[in-house]
Protein backbone atom coordinates (compact mmCIF):
# COMPACT_ATOMS: atom_id res chain seq x y z
CA UNK A 1 0.00 0.00 0.00
CA UNK A 2 1.61 3.03 -0.81
CA UNK A 3 2.97 5.63 1.46
CA UNK A 4 1.19 8.41 2.71
CA UNK A 5 2.65 11.93 1.30
CA UNK A 6 3.02 13.65 4.79
CA UNK A 7 5.42 16.41 4.57
CA UNK A 8 5.84 16.75 0.66
CA UNK A 9 2.62 17.90 -0.82
CA UNK A 10 4.13 20.66 -2.95
CA UNK A 11 5.88 17.49 -4.99
CA UNK A 12 4.63 17.53 -8.90
CA UNK A 13 1.70 15.28 -9.39
CA UNK A 14 2.65 12.98 -12.63
CA UNK A 15 -0.46 10.70 -14.16
CA UNK A 16 0.95 7.48 -15.20
CA UNK A 17 -1.61 5.92 -18.18
CA UNK A 18 -1.15 2.64 -18.54
CA UNK A 19 -1.00 2.29 -22.10
CA UNK A 20 -2.05 -1.54 -23.48
CA UNK A 21 -2.85 -3.74 -20.83
CA UNK A 22 -1.74 -6.33 -22.44
CA UNK A 23 1.65 -5.19 -23.34
CA UNK A 24 4.41 -4.39 -21.22
CA UNK A 25 3.01 -1.20 -19.57
CA UNK A 26 2.27 -2.39 -16.58
CA UNK A 27 5.56 -4.45 -15.91
CA UNK A 28 7.90 -1.77 -16.60
CA UNK A 29 5.57 1.47 -14.60
CA UNK A 30 5.44 -1.55 -11.52
CA UNK A 31 9.48 -1.97 -12.15
CA UNK A 32 9.96 2.03 -12.40
CA UNK A 33 7.98 2.88 -9.42
CA UNK A 34 9.53 0.25 -7.06
CA UNK A 35 12.61 2.43 -6.58
CA UNK A 36 11.14 4.35 -3.86
CA UNK A 37 13.85 7.18 -4.70
CA UNK A 38 12.00 8.01 -7.70
CA UNK A 39 8.57 7.81 -5.70
CA UNK A 40 9.84 9.97 -3.36
CA UNK A 41 10.27 12.68 -6.23
CA UNK A 42 6.92 13.26 -6.70
CA UNK A 43 3.31 12.27 -6.08
CA UNK A 44 2.44 9.49 -9.18
CA UNK A 45 -1.53 8.52 -10.49
CA UNK A 46 -2.00 5.54 -12.42
CA UNK A 47 -4.56 5.46 -14.81
CA UNK A 48 -5.13 1.69 -15.57
CA UNK A 49 -6.07 -1.78 -14.36
CA UNK A 50 -5.35 -3.11 -11.00
CA UNK A 51 -4.98 -6.76 -11.79
CA UNK A 52 -2.45 -6.19 -14.84
CA UNK A 53 0.04 -4.34 -12.21
CA UNK A 54 -0.38 -6.74 -9.67
CA UNK A 55 0.41 -9.66 -11.63
CA UNK A 56 3.84 -7.31 -12.90
CA UNK A 57 4.38 -6.85 -9.13
CA UNK A 58 3.94 -10.79 -8.15
CA UNK A 59 6.12 -11.41 -11.09
CA UNK A 60 8.75 -9.45 -9.80
CA UNK A 61 8.76 -10.46 -6.45
CA UNK A 62 7.97 -6.60 -5.28
CA UNK A 63 5.16 -5.85 -2.83
CA UNK A 64 2.56 -3.37 -4.13
CA UNK A 65 3.25 0.12 -3.18
CA UNK A 66 0.77 1.82 -4.19
CA UNK A 67 -3.05 2.96 -2.90
CA UNK A 68 -5.94 1.63 -5.03
CA UNK A 69 -9.13 3.15 -5.61
CA UNK A 70 -11.79 2.82 -8.24
CA UNK A 71 -11.62 5.16 -11.03
CA UNK A 72 -15.36 6.20 -10.64
CA UNK A 73 -15.45 6.40 -7.02
CA UNK A 74 -16.30 9.12 -4.64
CA UNK A 75 -12.83 9.07 -2.61
CA UNK A 76 -10.61 9.66 -5.31
CA UNK A 77 -10.04 13.24 -4.30
CA UNK A 78 -8.92 12.13 -1.02
CA UNK A 79 -6.70 9.09 -2.35
CA UNK A 80 -4.83 11.25 -4.48
CA UNK A 81 -3.05 12.65 -1.34
CA UNK A 82 -1.25 9.47 -1.37
CA UNK A 83 2.50 8.63 -2.93
CA UNK A 84 1.34 6.15 -5.68
CA UNK A 85 -2.48 6.12 -6.23
CA UNK A 86 -4.16 3.69 -8.99
CA UNK A 87 -7.37 4.69 -10.60
CA UNK A 88 -8.38 1.07 -11.39
CA UNK A 89 -10.97 0.96 -14.25
CA UNK A 90 -12.75 -1.75 -13.33
CA UNK A 91 -15.35 -1.58 -16.03
CA UNK A 92 -12.81 -2.17 -18.62
CA UNK A 93 -11.17 -5.12 -16.77
CA UNK A 94 -12.15 -7.63 -19.50
CA UNK A 95 -9.39 -5.70 -21.70
CA UNK A 96 -7.00 -7.99 -19.82
CA UNK A 97 -8.30 -11.09 -19.66
CA UNK A 98 -6.94 -12.45 -22.89
CA UNK A 99 -3.63 -12.13 -20.78
CA UNK A 100 -4.16 -14.94 -18.85
CA UNK A 101 -4.54 -17.45 -21.69
CA UNK A 102 -1.02 -18.32 -21.20
CA UNK A 103 -0.54 -17.22 -25.18
CA UNK A 104 1.31 -14.09 -26.23
CA UNK A 105 -1.49 -11.44 -26.91
CA UNK A 106 -1.93 -9.08 -29.73
CA UNK A 107 -3.95 -6.20 -30.63
CA UNK A 108 -7.62 -6.23 -29.40
CA UNK A 109 -10.32 -3.64 -29.81
CA UNK A 110 -11.29 -4.36 -26.17
CA UNK A 111 -7.27 -3.15 -25.44
CA UNK A 112 -7.43 0.03 -27.43
CA UNK A 113 -10.83 1.41 -25.99
CA UNK A 114 -9.07 1.02 -22.80
CA UNK A 115 -5.61 2.46 -23.42
CA UNK A 116 -7.50 5.35 -25.26
CA UNK A 117 -9.83 5.84 -21.79
CA UNK A 118 -6.84 6.11 -19.82
CA UNK A 119 -5.20 8.87 -21.45
CA UNK A 120 -8.60 10.96 -22.40
CA UNK A 121 -9.00 11.16 -18.40
CA UNK A 122 -4.99 11.95 -18.16
CA UNK A 123 -5.81 14.60 -20.13
CA UNK A 124 -8.86 15.82 -18.89
CA UNK A 125 -7.44 16.02 -15.56
CA UNK A 126 -3.94 18.22 -16.76
CA UNK A 127 -6.49 20.47 -17.99
CA UNK A 128 -7.79 20.99 -14.36
CA UNK A 129 -7.44 24.56 -12.98
CA UNK A 130 -4.58 25.62 -9.89
CA UNK A 131 -5.67 23.90 -6.95
CA UNK A 132 -7.86 21.25 -8.09
CA UNK A 133 -6.80 17.82 -5.99
CA UNK A 134 -7.03 16.08 -9.48
CA UNK A 135 -4.62 18.57 -11.36
CA UNK A 136 -1.97 16.78 -12.80
CA UNK A 137 1.80 18.62 -13.57
CA UNK A 138 2.80 16.18 -16.15
CA UNK A 139 1.52 12.98 -18.03
CA UNK A 140 3.71 9.87 -19.12
CA UNK A 141 2.00 7.25 -21.26
CA UNK A 142 3.17 3.51 -21.43
CA UNK A 143 2.99 2.00 -24.91
CA UNK A 144 -0.19 2.00 -26.67
CA UNK A 145 -0.62 -0.10 -30.03
CA UNK A 146 -2.34 1.55 -32.96
CA UNK A 147 -3.79 -1.05 -34.36
CA UNK A 148 -5.70 -1.36 -31.59
CA UNK A 149 -6.99 2.11 -31.65
CA UNK A 150 -7.83 1.17 -34.88
CA UNK A 151 -9.99 -1.77 -34.02
CA UNK A 152 -11.75 0.56 -31.05
CA UNK A 153 -12.29 3.15 -33.47
CA UNK A 154 -9.88 5.39 -32.66
CA UNK A 155 -7.76 5.30 -35.75
CA UNK A 156 -7.70 8.83 -36.79
CA UNK A 157 -4.89 9.43 -34.45
CA UNK A 158 -1.90 7.81 -35.13
CA UNK A 159 -0.95 7.61 -31.77
CA UNK A 160 -0.63 9.74 -28.21
CA UNK A 161 1.74 12.48 -29.85
CA UNK A 162 -1.31 13.51 -32.38
CA UNK A 163 -3.82 13.24 -29.34
CA UNK A 164 -2.47 15.42 -26.99
CA UNK A 165 -1.99 17.68 -29.64
CA UNK A 166 -5.86 17.79 -30.53
CA UNK A 167 -7.10 17.84 -27.28
CA UNK A 168 -4.43 20.47 -25.92
CA UNK A 169 -5.15 22.58 -28.57
CA UNK A 170 -1.78 23.03 -29.15
CA UNK A 171 -1.20 24.82 -32.63
CA UNK A 172 2.13 23.30 -32.70
CA UNK A 173 3.93 20.13 -31.43
CA UNK A 174 7.08 18.48 -32.04
CA UNK A 175 8.79 15.18 -30.75
CA UNK A 176 11.46 15.14 -29.00
CA UNK A 177 13.73 12.26 -27.92
CA UNK A 178 16.45 12.88 -25.16
CA UNK A 179 19.20 10.31 -24.41
CA UNK A 180 21.92 10.57 -22.40
CA UNK A 181 23.98 11.88 -25.17
CA UNK A 182 21.78 12.79 -27.72
CA UNK A 183 19.14 14.69 -28.27
CA UNK A 184 16.47 14.61 -31.30
CA UNK A 185 13.74 16.21 -32.69
CA UNK A 186 11.56 15.57 -35.57
CA UNK A 187 10.32 17.93 -38.19
CA UNK A 188 7.91 15.40 -39.34
CA UNK A 189 6.95 11.76 -37.98
CA UNK A 190 4.18 9.38 -38.98
CA UNK A 191 4.33 9.89 -42.51
CA UNK A 192 4.67 7.57 -44.88
CA UNK A 193 8.99 8.00 -46.62
CA UNK A 194 7.43 9.16 -50.09
CA UNK A 195 5.23 12.08 -48.53
CA UNK A 196 8.22 13.49 -46.76
CA UNK A 197 9.50 15.95 -49.54
CA UNK A 198 5.74 17.08 -50.65
CA UNK A 199 4.50 17.77 -46.39
CA UNK A 200 7.60 19.21 -45.86
CA UNK A 201 7.35 23.61 -45.47
CA UNK A 202 9.36 26.07 -44.14
CA UNK A 203 7.08 26.37 -41.47
CA UNK A 204 7.51 22.18 -40.53
CA UNK A 205 11.12 22.63 -40.03
CA UNK A 206 11.48 26.33 -38.29
CA UNK A 207 9.00 24.45 -35.40
CA UNK A 208 11.19 21.85 -34.00
CA UNK A 209 13.61 24.29 -34.22
CA UNK A 210 12.26 26.89 -31.91
CA UNK A 211 10.02 24.56 -30.13
CA UNK A 212 13.38 22.27 -29.12
CA UNK A 213 14.66 25.38 -28.73
CA UNK A 214 12.51 25.71 -25.76
CA UNK A 215 12.54 22.34 -24.44
CA UNK A 216 16.27 22.95 -24.09
CA UNK A 217 16.04 25.53 -21.76
CA UNK A 218 13.37 23.44 -19.65
CA UNK A 219 16.30 20.87 -19.43
CA UNK A 220 18.58 23.09 -17.91
CA UNK A 221 20.38 24.13 -21.22
CA UNK A 222 20.86 27.75 -20.65
CA UNK A 223 21.98 28.71 -24.76
CA UNK A 224 21.03 25.59 -26.47
CA UNK A 225 23.41 25.16 -29.58
CA UNK A 226 21.19 23.34 -32.10
CA UNK A 227 22.07 21.70 -35.62
CA UNK A 228 19.43 20.66 -38.77
CA UNK A 229 19.81 17.54 -41.05
CA UNK A 230 19.36 17.76 -44.82
CA UNK A 231 16.61 15.59 -45.85
CA UNK A 232 18.92 14.05 -49.25
CA UNK A 233 21.95 12.62 -49.35
CA UNK A 234 25.08 14.86 -48.55
CA UNK A 235 22.59 18.08 -47.37
CA UNK A 236 21.70 17.94 -51.24
CA UNK A 237 25.10 18.71 -52.38
CA UNK A 238 24.15 22.04 -53.94
CA UNK A 239 20.99 20.81 -55.40
CA UNK A 240 22.57 18.15 -57.42
CA UNK A 241 20.40 15.59 -55.04
CA UNK A 242 17.42 17.81 -54.58
CA UNK A 243 16.42 21.64 -53.55
CA UNK A 244 14.38 20.94 -50.63
CA UNK A 245 17.53 21.85 -48.25
CA UNK A 246 17.87 25.18 -50.41
CA UNK A 247 14.02 25.99 -50.96
CA UNK A 248 12.35 24.54 -47.24
CA UNK A 249 15.34 23.98 -44.51
CA UNK A 250 18.08 27.21 -45.23
CA UNK A 251 15.27 30.12 -44.98
CA UNK A 252 13.72 28.06 -41.89
CA UNK A 253 17.08 28.15 -40.38
CA UNK A 254 17.66 31.35 -41.40
CA UNK A 255 14.33 32.87 -39.63
CA UNK A 256 15.17 31.07 -36.25
CA UNK A 257 18.81 32.90 -36.55
CA UNK A 258 16.89 36.09 -36.73
CA UNK A 259 15.02 35.35 -33.41
CA UNK A 260 18.57 34.68 -31.94
CA UNK A 261 18.46 30.92 -31.66
CA UNK A 262 22.03 29.58 -32.09
CA UNK A 263 21.19 27.46 -35.10
CA UNK A 264 23.12 25.61 -38.11
CA UNK A 265 23.19 23.46 -40.88
CA UNK A 266 21.71 21.90 -43.13
CA UNK A 267 24.49 19.40 -42.56
CA UNK A 268 24.34 15.98 -43.88
CA UNK A 269 22.78 13.33 -41.83
CA UNK A 270 25.22 10.68 -42.06
CA UNK A 271 27.96 12.69 -39.72
CA UNK A 272 26.26 15.60 -37.98
CA UNK A 273 24.66 12.75 -35.08
CA UNK A 274 28.31 12.18 -34.32
CA UNK A 275 29.55 15.95 -34.12
CA UNK A 276 26.43 16.28 -31.82
CA UNK A 277 27.66 13.14 -29.62
CA UNK A 278 31.08 14.87 -29.91
CA UNK A 279 29.22 17.82 -27.30
CA UNK A 280 29.19 20.04 -30.47
CA UNK A 281 25.62 20.46 -30.57
CA UNK A 282 22.74 20.19 -27.55
CA UNK A 283 20.20 19.22 -30.19
CA UNK A 284 20.10 17.51 -33.57
CA UNK A 285 16.33 18.31 -35.59
CA UNK A 286 15.81 15.95 -37.90
CA UNK A 287 13.64 15.96 -41.19
CA UNK A 288 12.17 12.25 -40.31
CA UNK A 289 11.09 9.36 -38.31
CA UNK A 290 13.63 7.25 -38.96
CA UNK A 291 16.52 9.41 -40.04
CA UNK A 292 16.41 11.08 -36.37
CA UNK A 293 15.10 7.37 -34.31
CA UNK A 294 18.15 5.08 -35.26
CA UNK A 295 20.70 6.80 -34.18
CA UNK A 296 18.99 7.79 -31.03
CA UNK A 297 17.96 3.41 -30.74
CA UNK A 298 21.07 2.33 -31.72
CA UNK A 299 22.88 4.05 -28.77
CA UNK A 300 20.28 4.37 -25.87
CA UNK A 301 17.45 1.91 -26.47
CA UNK A 302 16.61 1.31 -22.83
CA UNK A 303 17.59 4.78 -21.93
CA UNK A 304 16.32 7.16 -24.26
CA UNK A 305 12.65 9.28 -23.74
CA UNK A 306 10.08 10.51 -26.08
CA UNK A 307 8.50 14.01 -24.95
CA UNK A 308 6.18 15.79 -26.51
CA UNK A 309 6.57 19.70 -27.07
CA UNK A 310 5.08 22.64 -27.57
CA UNK A 311 2.22 21.24 -24.81
CA UNK A 312 1.16 23.10 -22.22
CA UNK A 313 1.76 20.24 -19.80
CA UNK A 314 5.10 18.44 -20.00
CA UNK A 315 4.31 14.88 -21.62
CA UNK A 316 7.08 12.21 -21.68
CA UNK A 317 7.18 8.49 -22.89
CA UNK A 318 9.73 5.80 -22.99
CA UNK A 319 10.79 4.99 -26.61
CA UNK A 320 9.89 1.47 -26.85
CA UNK A 321 6.33 -0.66 -27.97
CA UNK A 322 4.18 -2.54 -26.37
CA UNK A 323 6.54 -5.50 -27.26
CA UNK A 324 3.61 -7.76 -27.18
CA UNK A 325 6.04 -11.05 -27.61
CA UNK A 326 7.49 -10.52 -24.21
CA UNK A 327 4.24 -9.35 -22.30
CA UNK A 328 4.01 -10.77 -18.70
CA UNK A 329 7.04 -12.89 -18.73
CA UNK A 330 8.76 -10.75 -16.46
CA UNK A 331 11.48 -9.62 -18.61
CA UNK A 332 10.94 -6.19 -19.85
CA UNK A 333 13.71 -3.52 -19.30
CA UNK A 334 11.83 -0.73 -17.28
CA UNK A 335 15.13 1.78 -18.06
CA UNK A 336 13.35 4.09 -20.37
CA UNK A 337 10.22 4.20 -18.46
CA UNK A 338 11.77 5.04 -15.34
CA UNK A 339 13.95 8.21 -17.59
CA UNK A 340 10.38 9.29 -18.63
CA UNK A 341 9.05 9.55 -15.27
CA UNK A 342 12.55 11.25 -13.72
CA UNK A 343 12.37 13.49 -16.89
CA UNK A 344 8.96 14.63 -16.43
CA UNK A 345 9.80 15.44 -12.83
CA UNK A 346 12.88 17.47 -13.71
CA UNK A 347 11.05 19.11 -17.01
CA UNK A 348 8.41 19.90 -14.58
CA UNK A 349 10.24 21.78 -11.73
CA UNK A 350 12.87 23.63 -14.42
CA UNK A 351 9.21 24.59 -16.23
CA UNK A 352 8.45 26.24 -13.04
CA UNK A 353 11.53 27.87 -12.18
CA UNK A 354 11.28 29.73 -15.16
CA UNK A 355 7.96 30.80 -14.70
CA UNK A 356 8.71 32.22 -11.44
CA UNK A 357 11.45 33.92 -12.77
CA UNK A 358 9.47 35.73 -15.49
CA UNK A 359 6.71 36.83 -12.83
CA UNK A 360 9.15 38.35 -10.32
Amino acid sequence: MSEPLGHSADLPTIGVSMGDPLGVGPEVIVKALADPALRARGRFVIYGLGAPLHAAAEKASTDPFWWRVENDSPVVDAAIGRRVVVRDYESLADAWRPALSGVAPGPTRAAGQASFQFIEDAIADAKRPEGDARRLDAIVTAPINKEAWALAGRGKYAGHTELLTTRFGAKRSAMLFVAPRLRVVLATVHIPLSEIAQRLTIGRVHDPIDLGYEACLDLGIARPRIAVCGLNPHAGENGLFGDEESRLITPAIQAACEAGIDVRGPFPADTIFNRALNGEFDLVVAMYHDQGLIPVKLLARDEAVNVTIGLPVVRTSPDHGTAFDIAGAGVADAGSMRAALALAIDMTSARNRRAERVQS
